[in-house]
This record gives C-alpha cells, sequence and structure tokens, in this order.
C-alpha cells in the first residue's frame, strides 16, 4: 500500500468542526463517536465479529483474507461509493477507525484507486478521544468555576441562559437533573456526553474563556455521569444561591414538568401515544422516590398527581397539579436542599433574588474579561 497522508492536528478538527467518517462498525459507532463524524462502517457488526473471531483463531493474515472475501464485489463498490457520495457533500471529511491502523487505511487506499485522496486520522479513535478527556481534565483543573444553586423549581437551568459564563451540563447531557429530570428521545451515551461538553470547553478556551459556571448537580444526571475531576472541581467551588420564594417554585415546576414537558412528548410522540408516555413519566418519577417518601406520603402524592392528570386528560387544566408539587417541595425536596446547603455554607460566594445574582455573574463576567489568566 502507498503512503497517504495522516490528519494529526487534533485541536483543529474540534475547533473548526472538520467532518470525520466513521469507520468503525455500528456497535462501536453507537457506544461513542463525534459530533462532526458519521457513521459509514467498512464493515457490519456482524462481519466484524466473523473477522475478530477469526483473527484469534487463525491469526492477522487469515482475518484479512476472510474481511477482503466479506467485503468483496457488490459489497464493496456499494460501500466505497457511500463513502464517495459523501465526500461529495462534505470534500474536506477525514477517515478514521479505532486506531488509524488497517480498516481507515484499506478505505483511503480504495478510495485513492477511485482517484479521491482523503487523510485518515493518525490514532484513531482512541487518539481523538484521548484529546478530548484531556482537554476536559484541563479545564476542570486550571480553570475557574462557580456554581449556582438553589431550591428545587428555582429556575436555575433558564438563569443559565442569561449568564455569559454559563456551561449548560443538563444541556449536554439531554436530562433535567432530578427524578423527574427525564425529557423524550433519550439521554446520549455517556462518551458522547463527555465528548459535547469537552469540545464545548476546547472552543471557549480557545476564544479566551477561563471562568464558568455550571448548576448544583450530583455526579449523575439521569444516566449520564459528570468527569470526576469535574465533579471534584464543582465540589470545591464557590457557590452562589438564588432565593425563589416556594409558590413560585411550584409554578415554574408545573410550567417546566407538566406544561412544556406534555407538549415535548406530544410533538415527538403524536396526541395518541404521547399522552400515555407523558402521565407514565409523571408517574414512574414520582415510584422512584417512594422509597425516600413512605408509603403514606407516596401514597397521598399519587392520589393529587393521578386527579392531577385526570383533570389534564379531560380538559387541558394543569393548575391541579400544583397540589402534589406544593406538597414534594414541603415534604421531601426543600429539607433535602437546606440539609445539604448547611453543610456547604462555608462556601456560599453571594445570595439573592433572581436578578440579584444575575447581575453578580455579570459583575464578575466583566471583571473576567479584563484580566489574563496565567494558567488557563
Amino acid at each position: 500500500m502507498s503512503e497517504l497522508p495522516l490528519e494529526t492536528n487534533l485541536a483543529r478538527i474540534f475547533l473548526e468542526d472538520v467532518p470525520l467518517i466513521d469507520l468503525r462498525a455500528p456497535v462501536e459507532f453507537k457506544e461513542g463517536a463525534f459530533p462532526n463524524a458519521v457513521s459509514l462502517p467498512l464493515m457490519t457488526d456482524d462481519e466484524r465479529a466473523q473477522v475478530g473471531t477469526c483473527y484469534k483463531q487463525q491469526g492477522q493474515a487469515a482475518a484479512i483474507e476472510l474481511g477482503h472475501k466479506l467485503v468483496g464485489g457488490a459489497v464493496r463498490a456499494a460501500r466505497i461509493e457511500g463513502w464517495l457520495a459523501q465526500l461529495r457533500q462534505q470534500p474536506d471529511a477525514l477517515l478514521y477507525c479505532f486506531r488509524g491502523g488497517l480498516r481507515s487505511q484499506t478505505v483511503q487506499q480504495w478510495l485513492a484507486d477511485e482517484g479521491v485522496i482523503r487523510p485518515r486520522v493518525a490514532g484513531g479513535y482512541k487518539e481523538l478521544r484521548r484529546f478530548l478527556i484531556d482537554t476536559q481534565e484541563s479545564a476542570s483543573a486550571q480553570c475557574h468555576w462557580s456554581v449556582l444553586t438553589g431550591m428545587t423549581g428555582s429556575g436555575k437551568t433558564h438563569m443559565l441562559a442569561k449568564i455569559a459564563q454559563s456551561v449548560d451540563l443538563e444541556g449536554h447531557a439531554h436530562h433535567r437533573g432530578s427524578s423527574f429530570g427525564q425529557l423524550p428521545g433519550g439521554q446520549p451515551s455517556n462518551i458522547n456526553f463527555e465528548n459535547r461538553l469537552a469540545i464545548e470547553l476546547l472552543k471557549r478556551r480557545h476564544n479566551g474563556e477561563h471562568a464558568f459556571v455550571v448548576e448544583d448537580e450530583s455526579r449523575l444526571i439521569g444516566r449520564c455521569a459528570l468527569p470526576l475531576n469535574l465533579y471534584e472541581a464543582m465540589c470545591q467551588a464557590p457557590l452562589v444561591v438564588v432565593e425563589v420564594p416556594q409558590e413560585e417554585r411550584a409554578e415554574q415546576i408545573r410550567v417546566d414538568y407538566v406544561q412544556d414537558l406534555w407538549q415535548r412528548y406530544l410533538e415527538m410522540y403524536g396526541s395518541e401515544a404521547g399522552w400515555p408516555q407523558f402521565a407514565g413519566y409523571l408517574t414512574d418519577a414520582l415510584a422512584r422516590l417512594k422509597r425516600r417518601l413512605g408509603d403514606k406520603d407516596h401514597r397521598e402524592l399519587d392520589d393529587l398527581m393521578q386527579a392531577a392528570l385526570n383533570e389534564q386528560a379531560s380538559t387541558g387544566d394543569t393548575t391541579l397539579h400544583l397540589a402534589w408539587i406544593r406538597l414534594l417541595l414541603t415534604r421531601y425536596y426543600d429539607p433535602m436542599y437546606l440539609y445539604q446547603l448547611n453543610n456547604k455554607r462555608e462556601r456560599i460566594q453571594f445570595r439573592g433574588d433572581k436578578q440579584a445574582c444575575l447581575a453578580y455573574f455579570a459583575e464578575q463576567h466583566a471583571r473576567q474579561t479584563h484580566q489574563e489568566s496565567p494558567t488557563c
């Protein structure tokens, strides 16, 4: 095989959103890939499994021979046309497989035989992934982090959208971070969650940012786990506490977790399938708190929720949901939050209502933009 070009500038790939053609098997792509990658595998999952078994039993030469047999003739021609079609749409796309080895070399040569020369990524997926892990670890260790905290329903996610230095962890995780945080459409794989977060941090640090604000989170956002070093940085970071009356918080929860989420389910699944999925989501979310609430409180809350759902189904009115929301805040979320905040009280840097907290962050941002950071 003749020497063909390699692409080694990993930062450029992500900073410039360079298109990528992922040549790994579909199961590998599903486990984790990159936002700028499209899956156009050299081999299907079954073909890859057959070649892998052959490699273990008979060695590399036999495995390569089997691979050419499985991906030959009309199959090979169809796959080459798939890569060529993608390159006609994205002529600057780069090729990669797992380690930048035989699969990407093979496809690169086949394309060269068709008169198309495209670089492959040196080190492949493994090197790209390592680069993003290092990027995230560097940002966690070197940048300045602040944490916005407040009682459940304070509208912290809405506030983040108004804070210039915010990073929306829940947005990357596609989850609102509580028992009721599940969103229709599911969550990304943990690798994809980490990759997207790292790419955002890479781009923003490249633009000179060195201070970030995140919402107070546990290690798990749904099923997505925060990178340990970032979580540890958040656990040491200064806190800004937003203070919102309970009635306002209950209304915010009704809007976000009932009214708006209902519409999301309807848009995704349609009116017939969307309603039972939405009602099941709320019921299941409350059920996950049963052990902590106790049987008596759970039954009382569930009765109120089912009455509210029945009213919503018949009239569209969601007002009755405020009854179980207020009770859940009073008996569960508010006491838990106050206990946790008391344990972190020495880290509180500022507290106030929404406008005061937003003004505080704006002042911090203005100050940070006029300072040079020697480490970030």
